[in-house]
């Protein structure tokens, strides 16, 4: 492993000290009390992160009204006393803390008011789709108070420095678009008015404050927007400039709206994809740069900081899906982590909050490949009462989860995997493009597992009467599902295939393919054959294609697909299968749809029979993953851990 020279040297912001270079960015959770407060759930997420060995972390608060708790507040004084526990929390680790005083696209402008999607000019907000009421110069100022009195609050509770956030198309972004800021006062027009607000809050701290409290600001340097500005305008470097002109001590680098038709967090770019941006503003700031955005690799972090492209390295959902990465990085553990899969299953659950704002139900993260996140409390690895000995059967996601877990608390532990290999499905899952972060995860799984004192038996069938004789006291079934093969005429025949199959190599395809389901499997393979050369059709029996996959990836997914060729067929079910192709009925009409080959991409069914012959042969039997119930990675990685919790 490349040795790590500059990741954890020591490094100031203004009057702040940090220990490393790594930050933790912010990352809205949903872990706030109702009453918008600090509680006990946001304090243990904070402090897992905190004794992981981040130098600085950075959390969203509201620095005015909002009507909904989806972070807490800093707008009145009863929030000091909980945030004063975080801080203290954190600190008990040598880390350092910040709120970022966010506003984002609501505000409550009177008192006993409701909340109102507002902005500087009657522009469209997508992301809530519906025109924002323009915010009046008296709202403004009261606005800029707030965040003043914010900032107090903030130095109450013993936060390190302040974060503004002038990004992701939230509020205060709006007002430094050209593509949003339409107005005509002091507040709009020129690049110097558009600053305005922000500059002037910036100057309301400093104020209340105190001179010497650093400020960092959240800056989007290139919107990915029709009509906003891009890092080779004028706008972006010139803002940094008069940031620090104003007292800003350092610059958080960011990209990208909510609604911008550019991906920035996705699997599909590639990890540093954004770095270019923040080695920009690096080249003319005299201040820290932060790079962030696609950055789960402490070696790249390293990297980035060594070649001088960065002063400091954000990471969120990084240290999300493994607080420890930083320890287990300073401690040459790197192949260890737990890799941040770009699934975004966490933003999807936050923005979700956004588009039913004031419904009861509260939105909160949580990830696919870290069942712990926000169950600090309640997920902890607790030596075992009694040792026993364990076997696994199936070396998957589930699988691999709940050997590294029961192995961890003691347990003697034996998995038994048929293939060659461990992976399970999760390995097939990173075979098509862009999956490479699934890759990632199956190595990690599997470093791990030999890490945790597993004996892993491979090209191991193992059968009830085997199990029965050598008499383990607990047994795992993790032996995953099979294609589902429709019960139509021609299912069987020769040029039919699974998309396992296809993808693993194990069977060719002709020229022209048809696929059976538009589900993420059956897109994915798709993609994976029109890069192999071969004319691709699916044909979907819903309405939507692609409708299993994740709503902040799926129109990027789409567009994607769309920019291949691969023609795609909703509202159609096969209902035959020939040897020169399938046919189909659409809307009540049949249709014949030529064709070499036939992919079946319809999901799984569970196998039974092996629980069955195994349910009175040994005293604990669990059933984990797609051999349970058909699972997504996350339902069988949480699976798996709560038993290896259990046992």
């Amino acid at each position: 492993m490349a040795e790590l020279k500059n990741l954890f040297n020591p490094i100031k912001i203004g009057e702040m000290e940090l220990k490393n270079r790594l930050v933790m960015l912010p990352v809205t959770t949903g872990y706030g009390e109702d009453d918008e407060t600090v509680g006990d759930r946001f304090v243990d997420y904070f402090t897992e992160r905190a004794k992981g060995g981040v130098g600085l972390i950075i959390v969203p608060f509201t620095p005015t009204y909002v009507g909904c708790p989806i972070q807490p507040g800093l707008y009145d004084d009863r929030f000091i006393p909980g945030a004063r526990r975080l801080t203290d929390a954190v600190h008990a680790y040598g880390s350092k803390i910040a709120p970022q005083l966010i506003t984002q696209y609501h505000l409550i402008c009177e008192e006993g008011g409701s909340p109102e999607v507002v902005g500087p000019s009657p522009v469209p907000n997508r992301i809530m789709r519906c025109t924002p009421r323009v915010l009046s110069i008296e709202e403004i100022h009261r606005l800029i108070e707030e965040y003043g009195k914010a900032a107090v609050r903030a130095r109450q509770a013993d936060f390190d420095a302040i974060e503004l956030i002038v990004a992701g198309g939230y509020l205060l972004n709006r007002f430094l678009s050209p593509s949003t800021n339409k107005r005509t006062d002091e507040y709009g027009g020129s690049l110097e008015n558009r600053m305005r607000i922000i500059l002037e809050i910036v100057e309301r701290i400093k104020q209340t404050a105190g001179e010497d409290y650093p400020i960092i600001c959240r800056l989007n340097v290139q919107e990915n927007m029709e009509g906003g500005y891009t890092i080779e305008d004028e706008d972006p470097k010139e803002a940094v400039r008069m940031l620090e002109a104003a007292g800003v001590k350092a610059i958080n680098v960011y990209t990208g709206w909510h609604e911008s038709p550019v991906p920035t967090i996705h699997q599909s770019l590639p990890r540093g994809a954004f770095v270019y941006l923040a080695e920009r503003i690096k080249g003319m700031a005299g201040i820290p740069v932060i790079a962030a955005n696609r950055i789960n690799d402490p070696v790249l972090a390293d990297r980035i900081i060594g070649e001088g492209k960065a002063d400091l390295v954000g990471m969120g959902r990084a240290l999300i899906a493994d607080p420890e990465l930083p320890n287990k990085a300073k401690a040459g553990r790197v192949e260890e982590i737990v890799p941040c899969i770009a699934c975004a299953n966490c933003l999807a659950a936050i923005l979700s909050g956004y588009r039913n704002w004031g419904e009861q139900t509260k939105p909160a993260i949580s990830c696919t490949v870290n069942p712990g996140v926000g169950k600090e409390a309640e997920y902890v690895l607790e030596p075992a009462k009694k040792v026993k000995k364990v076997f696994v059967v199936g070396g998957g996601p589930a699988g691999m989860e709940a050997a590294i877990t029961a192995a961890s608390r003691g347990h003697q532990v034996t998995l038994y995997e048929k293939e060659e290999e461990l992976g399970g499905r999760l390995f097939i899952a990173s075979i098509p493009p862009y999956k490479d972060e699934m890759a990632a995860l199956v190595k990690s799984l599997i470093v791990r597992t030999q890490k945790a004192g597993v004996q892993v038996e491979l090209s191991a069938s193992i059968e009830p009467g085997t199990i029965e004789e050598k008499k383990p006291e607990a047994v795992i079934l993790a032996t995953g599902g099979k294609p589902i093969i429709p019960d139509i005429p021609g299912s069987r025949g020769k040029n039919v295939v699974t998309a396992e199959e296809v993808l693993t190599g194990e069977k060719e395809v002709g020229e022209t393919v048809i696929i059976a389901g538009g589900g993420m499997v059956g897109c994915e393979t798709a993609e994976f054959l029109v890069k192999a050369g071969k004319n691709v059709i699916i044909v979907e029996t819903l309405g939507r294609m692609a409708n299993n996959v994740i709503a902040t990836y799926r129109p990027f997914f789409l567009a994607r697909l769309k920019g291949t060729g691969i023609k795609m067929e909703t509202n159609t079910t096969v209902e035959e299968i020939s040897d020169e192709g399938v046919r189909v009925s659409r809307e009540g009409a049949s249709e014949f749809i030529r064709g070499d080959s036939v992919v079946l991409a319809l999901g799984y069914e569970t196998t039974k029979q092996f629980a069955e012959d195994l349910a009175c042969r040994v005293a604990e039997l669990y059933s984990v993953g797609d051999c349970a119930e058909p699972r997504t990675a996350k339902e069988a990685i949480e699976e798996g851990f709560r038993v290896g919790l259990s046992i």
